[in-house]
């Protein structure tokens, strides 16, 4: 069944409030939970550090995501290097394909990412055109606050100036289709629509390719190329063999890894959004290609996810369609079982978290945009003041990346099982003649056979062809590049009848990718508020399983009575693993409690005078603010059931009566 959100006090009164970005940036500032690295020397964009609170709800959101994935679903998790060998990627092909387009200002030599800027350039002047129209009819400042705050977030000062219907209406689909386009087509774009540097008004560049990947030597010679890794991905594909070994070569099964991965982003921006160094959490499930059912697919069949598929984008729109995960896949709007399972868990995670249900869609990768040998890919896209932002890629990647390093490396990346039945068929095959095709060709024989097994049956129909029509001769080319003149004496290619008992294949590769900073900087700004009247009071209702902190325990003041039911108290929260920060600042209790409200501290047990003589403490909820008084053990019991959701603060405060006053002398 779909998870339900929770909901948390106070926070449904004040959610309609215009967010602001700006608090929300100094509060995180102000409690350390993230700061750019080596800020004493000036920074370098996109590298960022974690505090104590942006730690450990890191932490906890990987812990949740551990138990979500791995452990439920019975993963094989590992821990790979992040140093890569450049051969490594050179097949994956990242060297050559992992790229963004970018542009640079011919004046300045600012570079930008090509996409990201026309992006902004065009909602800045949709935005103008709002703006213009709604000064024509009398409303300007309406929602100024939300107005201002959209525009923090664009490059360059908002013009109000009114577009013509068609001028809109192409911006429009333009920003629909932008993950669409090639170089080419946003060279095109940028000249079409006048686009320029948004700070200077200097002309662009035509775009160029710029990898993104942080290369690097390994050893001391220098010779040995190495980049750091871009995903964690490769680590478990190389090896699948050790994974379906210890796994008893059952199929199909998961491998998992959690770790750092480095992009050169070519121009990070956008806070922990778009960063260099970053936390993936990755998954390879291995399925046979000749079935992609799962067997878990019926326990999520009728989880309703928000839909933008490839249709809806062609068509320039961008509301998504809300449908059933099974009514999805029959329609084929996704591909399998297996890929709508993952999705839906993928949602179910998600939500689990604290993201808003409103503020997420799954959306369809265009035709340009997949990979060549991708069957299907999605991506689960977080609503933010950034926008829509992919924060979960989940792509069926077919059989090519044990492919391609099983023909690189010449060992085998297949499950082979044993069949009921021999499989018989016929089957298009090349036979060398050793004794002309080695004494011919010489010492390029290697490179040309190496290139003739590697043919399909398709293609070996082509070149058979190909000889028919050349009188027995044609040129093939080489694995070095070359071309090499070869004849029918060279090898046979002829029909045969093959008898199978042992079926043998390349497994496919369903492939969840988690941007773990994404997801965190994401849920900051969904459970971010203020009180009502005090927009100085920030409040983060983080879902207790991933609060950095789950319990604040505070005395009245510092009075010496309190020092040895402080310490006694915080023993037994440490003893239930409960994540406790005692504040035992000379400030007023309301302020604590405030300071405590903005790190996401669900709950606080608060120690007075009252204490001292019978022994009762008061337990605080964030959001309501309401408390209850009861013995030290009853208040730790009801805490446990809280943090382990085997109760809620709404049952609370119908067994336990209010606390409204604490005992100041």
């Amino acid at each position: 069944s779909t998870a339900v959100q929770p909901t948390f006090g106070v926070h449904l009164f004040t959610s309609m409030a215009v967010f602001n970005r700006t608090s929300l940036e100094e509060l995180l500032k102000k409690r350390f939970f993230y700061a750019p690295s080596f800020q004493a020397y000036g920074g370098v964009a996109g590298l960022y550090d974690l505090g104590p609170p942006g730690c450990a709800l890191q932490s906890n959101i990987i812990e949740l995501w551990r138990r979500h994935f791995v452990l439920e679903e019975e993963m094989l998790e590992m821990d790979g290097t992040i140093m890569t060998l450049g051969e490594v990627l050179k097949t994956s092909g990242h060297v050559d394909k992992f790229a963004d387009w970018m542009v640079k200002d011919i004046e300045t030599g600012d570079f930008f990412r090509a996409d990201h800027l026309v992006e902004a350039v065009l909602e800045s002047r949709l935005e103008g055109d709002k703006q213009a129209r709604s000064e024509k009819v009398g409303t300007e400042g309406v929602n100024s606050a939300a107005d201002k705050n959209r525009k923090k977030k664009k490059k360059g000062k908002v013009n109000a100036i009114e577009l013509e219907e068609g001028t809109k209406a192409e911006y429009e689909e333009i920003l629909a289709k932008i993950d669409n386009y090639t170089g080419a087509e946003l060279g095109e774009i940028i000249r079409k629509h006048n686009i320029k540097n948004p700070e200077t008004e200097n002309d662009l560049s035509e775009p160029i390719e710029f990898n993104l990947m942080f290369e690097s030597s390994i050893g001391p010679t220098g010779h040995t190329k190495g980049y750091l890794r871009p995903e964690t991905a490769q680590g478990q594909f190389l090896n699948f063999k050790k994974f379906l070994e210890f796994n008893n070569d059952k199929m199909p099964f998961a491998s998992a890894s959690i770790g750092r991965s480095f992009r050169n982003e070519i121009s990070p921006r956008s806070g922990l959004i778009r960063v260099r160094e970053f936390t993936m959490a990755e998954i390879e499930h291995y399925v046979d290609p000749q079935n992609k059912d799962h067997l878990r697919f019926d326990e999520v069949k009728d989880v309703r996810l928000r839909l933008l598929s490839q249709n809806i984008q062609a068509e320039g729109k961008t509301e998504p369609i809300e449908i059933s995960i099974a009514e999805a896949v029959e329609k084929k709007i996704v591909d399998n079982k297996t890929l709508g399972y993952f999705l839906a868990r993928i949602y179910l995670f998600l939500v689990k978290l604290g993201i808003k249900t409103e503020k997420l869609r799954f959306r369809q990768h265009m035709p340009n945009e997949m990979a060549h040998y991708a069957c299907d890919c999605w991506d689960a896209e977080i609503q933010s003041s950034y926008g829509w932002i992919e924060c979960v890629g989940c792509a069926d990647r077919s059989a090519y990346d044990l492919t391609v390093h099983s023909n690189r490396t010449k060992e085998k990346l297949v499950v082979r099982e044993s069949l009921l039945e021999p499989l018989v068929y016929e089957k298009t095959i090349l036979e060398i003649n050793k004794k002309i095709f080695g004494p011919k060709l010489r010492q390029n024989a290697k490179t040309v056979e190496d290139y003739l097994l590697s043919l399909n049956e398709e293609q070996l129909e082509v070149l058979k062809k190909a000889l028919e029509d050349g009188n027995g001769t044609t040129t093939v080319p080489g694995t070095d590049g070359n071309e090499y003149e070869v004849s029918r004496d060279f090898f046979t290619i002829r029909r045969q009848t093959i008898t199978e008992h042992i079926r043998e294949y390349v497994p496919n590769v369903i492939e969840p990718s988690f941007g773990i900073g994404r997801i965190l900087y994401s849920l900051i700004e969904h459970v971010y508020w203020t009180r009502e009247g005090d927009e100085q009071r920030g409040v983060l209702s983080f879902p207790p399983r991933v609060a950095p902190f789950k319990c604040l325990l505070v005395p009245l003041s510092n009075n010496p009575s309190f020092t040895d039911l402080v310490r006694n108290l915080s023993v037994k929260l440490r003893k239930l693993n409960v994540a406790t920060k005692v504040d035992d600042s000379s400030n007023s209790i309301g302020r604590r409690y405030s300071r405590n409200d903005e790190l996401g501290t669900p709950f606080a047990v608060t120690i007075d005078f009252q204490s001292v003589n019978d022994g009762t403490v008061t337990l605080r909820e964030r959001d309501t603010t309401k408390q209850i008084r009861e013995k030290v053990d009853t208040i730790l019991h009801v805490l446990k059931e809280l943090l382990e959701e085997e109760t809620t603060w709404d049952k609370v405060i119908e067994i336990y009566p209010t606390f409204t006053q604490q005992e100041l002398d």
